[in-house]
């Protein structure tokens, strides 16, 4: 029974490390450490329930959940806001989120963007549109109501928009 829910994890996380990376990815906005840390985290939790995940009808949004609700978790700690002053030499300043034909400069300049939202905002735009959840999902995954998700969506689209500015038309325009 232990080897069979040790596999059943295994094929899980295999077959959703890669979206929760990308997720975890945006909610860092580009921070791999940091999105490696979350997923880690998010794996480790959905482990210790994985033999009760019998009353979770999504394993997969359950997890997202878990993601999100680390990720503003670990912002709220003191020690979220230190920031390294140089990039290290190994990484090469550059973010690992892999998109067939996405444009690098278009991705840094978003990655960059959102770095700059207030984490609960970066965090609704990143359920609602890169994860396409509902008002009502993106609600129970914040645990917040669904009015709240919809005032952050609206100002945190706006907030976006005028930190990229113009920014955007030179990429859209081709």
């Amino acid at each position: 029974m232990r080897q069979a829910r040790r596999e059943g994890f295994r094929e899980f996380a295999e077959g959703r490390a890669g979206g929760l990376y990308r997720s975890a990815c945006l909610l860092a906005s580009g921070d791999t450490h940091l999105a490696e840390d979350l997923v880690q985290e998010t794996l480790g939790r959905m482990y210790l329930i994985w033999g009760r995940t019998s009353g979770i009808d999504n394993p997969a949004a359950y997890a997202q959940t878990v993601l999100v609700r680390e990720f503003l978790k670990h912002k709220r700690r003191r020690s979220a806001g230190e920031r390294p002053f140089a990039v290290p030499a190994e990484s090469g300043g550059t973010t690992a989120m892999p998109v067939a034909g996405a444009d690098p400069v278009l991705r840094l300049t978003l990655l960059e963007a959102l770095g700059h939202l207030a984490p609960k905002d970066r965090a609704v735009l990143v359920l609602r549109y890169w994860e396409d959840r509902s008002v009502e999902e993106t609600a129970e995954a914040m645990n917040v109501t669904s009015a709240a998700v919809r005032t952050r969506s609206s100002r945190a689209l706006a907030r976006l928009r005028a930190e990229l500015g113009g920014s955007l038309s030179v990429f859209v325009a081709t």
